[in-house]
């Protein structure tokens, strides 16, 4: 019925031990061991790819949190447009739940398959799907420090038991608890890296606390590994390998995908940052708003102007003509003088006129109460 699980999972533990056969022996109990670890290995390579857009749409499922919250309380009365709102919001945030969960329901039936090839080698049988019949029997004899590779101490249905492996109990056991202590113990520290991970994210705010996740963390810690611990003396021994194996993987690959998305997101915020000091006014530099002119100019600035140079001349060539009038006598001079004061009036008041007045379509200065002119000084 699950053949085709079945065949690809055999046929790569048969191409692995090929090679180590070659270098270590086709009986070799390590050469068989190996064969399942890299079993384990390329499989995990092949899920490279999808482990790393698991871990990003996980990271952006978490980051919209939140938002999913507030679509739940909006719409709980509607499922249809709560389904809907959801969908979208996945879309526009790129987020894809099923990537999520891609890697652990490929892992499923390869540990399902791995499971039912190893039961099916037993002594006698002639063909184990790519196996033949002379590679059952060398798996069937060979032996790992004298434990059975395909046996369980405590066999269920259709399992090989030590006995009819041809091995004994001691060297089982002695083989089978550093791996199920390894195995529980490498399912605990890979779960307990994800979780720090997630409480750190929780910590710095980008992610939103999760009750739900927060149970679901506590089942990866504790109830997990002591499972894989409990479980191990059901299952063939070649199983651990395999639990070791995979373990070791996820914990290496944790720390080298997490390495690279932590550096990704650092460079983006490094450069948002420095986006936003380019865009910042200089220090001392009066903020431009929207729909201010760039021409137009400070009040202050149009009053300390100077004055024009016609308006400049005429104020002067006044007052020369009024120091001019000075004669011997008194009355005369008084009154040159008082005439020149008028002309130097007058004049100034026409220069005014004339080149400091109003040009035509010039707008109205208006000065600020207190200000003086440079006009106003010269006087």
């Amino acid at each position: 019925m699950l053949d085709f699980i079945y065949y690809p999972v055999s046929f790569i533990m048969w191409v692995w031990h090929k090679v180590f056969g070659f270098v270590l022996g086709d009986d070799s109990g390590t050469a068989w061991a190996l064969s399942v670890v890299f079993l384990v290995f390329t499989l995990r390579l092949i899920l490279y790819k999808p482990f790393v857009s698991q871990v990003r749409s996980m990271r952006k499922m978490q980051e919209m949190a939140p938002e999913m919250q507030k679509l739940r309380k909006k719409y709980a009365n509607d499922r249809q447009k709560l389904a809907t709102e959801m969908q979208k919001l996945q879309q526009q945030n790129g987020a894809n739940p099923i990537m999520g969960c891609l890697p652990i329901l490929v892992q499923i039936p390869v540990f399902i398959g791995l499971f039912h090839v190893l039961r099916e080698f037993k002594p006698g049988k002639t063909e184990n799907y790519v196996f033949n019949a002379e590679e059952n029997a060398s798996f069937v004899d060979s032996d790992f420090f004298g434990s059975k590779l395909g046996a369980a101490i405590w066999p269920l249905q259709n399992t090989s038991s030590v006995a009819e492996l041809g091995g004994n109990l001691v060297s089982q056991w002695v083989v089978m608890i550093p791996l199920m202590i390894m195995a529980g113990v490498f399912t605990h520290i890979t779960a307990r890296h994800s979780v720090a991970r997630q409480q750190a994210q929780i910590a710095a705010g980008t992610v939103a606390a999760n009750p739900q996740a927060e149970i679901m963390q506590k089942l990866m810690l504790y109830v997990f590994p002591i499972g894989v611990v409990v479980g191990a003396p059901f299952l063939p021994l070649a199983v651990l390998f395999y639990w070791v194996a995979n373990n070791l993987w996820t914990l290496g690959q944790q720390w080298v995908v997490y390495k690279r998305i932590d550096a990704e997101e650092a460079e983006k915020e490094q450069k948002a940052t420095e986006s936003a000091k380019a865009l910042a006014p200089r220090p001392g530099q009066k903020p431009v708003r929207k729909g201010e002119k760039g021409t137009a100019k400070d009040v202050r600035a149009i009053a300390d102007e100077p004055l024009d140079s016609d308006a400049a001349k005429g104020t002067d060539g006044a007052s020369a003509q009024g120091g001019t009038s000075n004669t011997p006598n008194g009355s005369a001079g008084h009154g040159s003088a008082a005439n020149g004061s008028g002309n130097r009036t007058n004049g100034a008041a026409k220069n005014g006129a004339g080149a400091g007045g109003k040009k035509p379509g010039a707008k109205p200065v208006q000065r600020r109460q207190g200000t003086k002119s440079k006009r106003g000084k010269r006087r």
